[in-house]
């Protein structure tokens, strides 16, 4: 048995609502994943052996990419296993640190707010055009831009409010 408690175990309701939400897209992405593997390799098997590639294999990973890779970056933000250069503050001295990590949540916000906002009008103005081969709205490609922007200012409010009870954002 390990000696260190299970975080969701020790945080609140909302905490865990939000864990499960960041797992449900991993999920989610790692679900896309094996899809994306298992259609590629009907393209493999429909050029090299049946000698009749399947045309729309292309435009659906397209697809799985995009949903793939924002999930995955919402689920980091919860997790703080997002692209960060955070070892070169948490050298800093404490006075320095601690408002570079409020600096660092907000931005996240920020570029979350800007994610969503942006993605949204993407999706809306795509969406009566049709994605090649597969017939589906060419918006569904930039609706996972809205739902990480929408998460990732979700979990860096949560990450915030850590911080403004004095937690060790590295240790949430």
């Amino acid at each position: 048995m390990s000696e260190f408690p299970d975080p969701t175990a020790v945080r609140g309701p909302v905490y865990r609502a939000f864990d499960l939400l960041a797992r449900i897209c991993m999920t989610v992405a790692g679900i896309q994943l094996v899809f994306l593997v298992a259609i590629f390799g009907w393209l493999v098997f429909g050029r090299y052996v049946l000698n009749d590639t399947p045309t729309w294999v292309e435009q659906a990973a397209l697809l799985l990419v995009v949903w793939i890779t924002f999930l995955g970056a919402a689920a980091g933000v919860w997790t703080k296993a997002h692209l960060s250069i955070d070892f070169v503050r948490e050298m800093l001295p404490m006075p320095v640190r601690v408002p570079l990590r409020w600096i660092a949540v907000i931005g996240v916000i920020i570029f979350g707010c800007y994610l969503a906002w942006h993605g949204w009008e993407l999706a809306e103005k795509t969406w009566k055009r049709r994605i090649p081969m597969l017939g589906m709205a060419e918006g569904w490609r930039a609706v996972p831009m809205v739902i990480c922007g929408v998460l990732s200012v979700l979990f860096s409010l949560v990450h915030l409010a850590a911080l403004a009870r004095g937690e060790d954002p590295l240790e949430f």
